[in-house]
C-alpha cells in the first residue's frame, strides 16, 4: 500500500501533534512551564549551542508551541514554523533576521493600519525604512528597489479593503531583485492561498484572526519557505555569516531550507522576547482544527452580506472581491478560488457621519477592533483602527471617511443581513 500526504483537514487536526507519551492524552497538553531539565551537563551544552534539537526555556521554545508551530507549516507548505507573541512580532522578527540599520523595505499601500504605522514610525528607530508600493501598478516594486532593498512585503488579501495583490507577480520582482517575498497571510488563511506556491518566502500571521478563530488569543506565526538562497551575496549576515555567540555557526550552511526560522527563533526571540504563552497556543490549536469549515461559512456569509449590501440605497460602493463586477474578481479567482475572505469595505453615501451612525446600532455585529472571529465584526476605521494616519494616508490604506469594515461571522447570513438592514434604517 502506498503512502499518500494527508490532505488539509487531516493536517489542520493531526499536524505536529502526537498522543503524549507519558500520559496518553489525545488533545496537545499545555505545557505550562518557564523551563525544563536537562538530562546532564553535555546534554544542556547541545541544546545551548544548537547542536541538538530540544527544549531549553519557554521564551524560545515549548512543546505546545511547537505543535502549533508545526501545523501551521504543514498547512502553508513550509519547512519550520515559529510561534510568537503577535502578529505585530511576527513581523519585527522577520525584518529582525533580515535587516541592518539604513536598510529598505518595499511594502505594499494596501496593508493594515497598525502595520503601516508600525512600517513608517517604529522601525525607523532600528534604522530600517520603507519604501511604498501600489499593488495597483505592480511596476511601482520594481521602481522601488535600489540596492538598500532587503524585502518585499505584502499582504495577499488586504486588510481593511479586501484587496488581492497578484502574489506572483510581485515574486518575479523580489526574484529579480535578488530579496525575499514576505506575505501576511491572515485574512486568507491557507485554505483559501497558499503564496508559497505563488513564490513567497516567508509567510506571515496573526493567529490571532481566521487561525485562531474565536477572539480568545493573540499569537503571530512566521513560516519559513525554505525557497530563498539567504547566502546569496552576503546579503544577509545574520544567516550567511559565523554567529560568534553560537561558535561560529553559519546558520544557513548548517540549517540549510529552514535556517530562516531558526535564525528568527536563535537571534530574535531569544533575545527580544515576544514569547507567545502555551495557554494562548493550545486554544489557537482549537481553533485550527474547524479552520476550512469555519473559512467557507465565513466566505460563503460575505458574500451573500456584500451582494445584499451592493443593492441597498445608502450604499455608495462595495469592495469585496468574490463579486463579479470588482476589480481584483480576476485575481480572486486565481488566488483565492474556494472564496474571497470575510472581511471587506463598503462606503455609506453620508460619509464619515453616516459611518459612525452605523458602528452605534447594530446589535448582533460587535463593534470593536479585530477580526476573524466566529462573531460578526463592525468597525469604521477613519474613527478609530485607522485614525492614526493622515486623511492622505487613509484614502491610500482603503479606510476614507466613508468606509466601514465588516468581519464576516458564521452565524445565520439572514440575521447579520438583518442587523444591517435596521441599523441602516436607524
Amino acid at each position: 500500500m502506498t503512502e499518500r500526504n494527508p490532505g488539509f483537514n487531516t493536517l489542520a487536526i493531526h499536524a505536529g501533534a502526537q498522543p503524549d507519551p507519558t500520559t496518553g492524552a489525545r488533545a496537545t497538553p499545555i505545557y505550562q512551564t518557564t523551563s525544563f531539565v536537562f538530562d546532564d551537563v553535555d546534554h544542556a551544552a547541545s541544546l545551548f549551542g544548537l547542536q541538538a534539537f530540544g527544549n531549553i526555556y519557554t521564551r524560545i521554545g515549548n512543546p505546545t508551541n511547537a505543535v502549533l508551530e508545526e501545523r501551521i507549516a504543514a498547512l502553508e507548505g513550509g519547512t519550520a514554523g515559529l510561534a510568537v507573541a503577535s502578529g505585530h512580532a511576527a513581523q519585527v522578527l522577520a525584518f529582525h533576521a533580515l535587516m541592518t540599520p539604513g536598510d529598505e523595505i518595499i511594502a505594499s499601500k494596501k496593508l493594515y493600519g497598525g502595520s503601516i504605522n508600525q512600517l513608517s514610525h517604529s522601525f525607523k528607530n532600528f534604522g530600517w525604512n520603507v519604501v511604498w508600493a501600489d499593488p495597483d501598478d505592480i511596476s511601482s516594486f520594481e521602481r522601488g528597489v535600489t540596492p538598500k532593498t532587503k524585502a518585499i512585503f505584502i499582504e495577499s488579501i488586504a486588510n481593511p479593503g479586501g484587496v488581492i495583490v497578484d502574489i506572483e507577480a510581485v515574486s518575479k520582482i523580489a526574484r529579480k531583485a535578488g530579496v525575499p517575498l514576505i506575505v501576511d497571510n491572515t485574512l486568507a488563511t491557507p485554505y483559501l492561498c497558499k503564496p508559497i506556491d505563488f513564490g513567497a518566502d516567508v509567510v506571515l500571521h496573526s493567529v490571532t484572526k481566521f487561525l485562531g478563530g474565536h477572539g480568545n488569543s493573540i499569537g503571530g506565526v512566521i513560516v519559513d519557505g525554505g525557497t530563498f538562497n539567504w547566502s546569496r551575496e552576503g546579503r544577509y549576515p545574520m544567516l550567511s555569516e559565523p554567529r560568534p555567540e553560537y561558535q561560529g555557526i553559519v546558520l544557513h550552511e548548517t540549517f540549510g531550507n529552514f535556517a530562516f526560522a531558526i535564525c528568527c527563533r536563535v537571534l530574535g526571540l531569544r533575545d527580544l522576547g515576544p514569547a507567545l504563552s502555551p495557554f494562548n497556543a493550545f486554544l489557537l490549536l482549537t481553533g485550527i482544527e474547524t479552520l476550512s469549515l469555519r473559512m467557507q461559512r465565513h466566505c460563503d456569509n460575505a458574500l451573500a452580506v456584500a451582494q445584499w449590501l451592493s443593492s441597498h440605497k445608502d450604499v455608495a460602493w462595495v469592495s469585496y472581491p468574490g463579486l463579479p463586477g470588482d476589480k481584483y474578481n480576476a485575481l480572486a479567482k486565481k488566488y483565492v478560488p474556494k472564496g474571497s475572505g470575510a472581511v471587506f469595505t463598503f462606503g455609506l453615501k453620508g460619509g464619515y457621519d453616516a459611518g459612525v451612525n452605523l458602528v452605534s446600532n447594530v446589535k448582533l455585529f460587535s463593534h470593536l477592533a479585530n477580526i476573524g472571529d466566529t462573531r460578526s465584526l463592525i468597525i469604521h476605521p477613519a474613527s478609530t483602527t485607522h485614525r492614526q494616519l493622515s486623511d492622505a494616508q487613509k484614502v491610500q490604506a482603503g479606510a476614507g471617511p466613508d468606509v466601514v469594515r465588516l468581519s464576516i461571522g458564521i452565524e445565520d447570513k439572514e440575521d447579520i443581513i438583518a442587523d444591517l438592514d435596521q441599523a441602516l434604517k436607524g
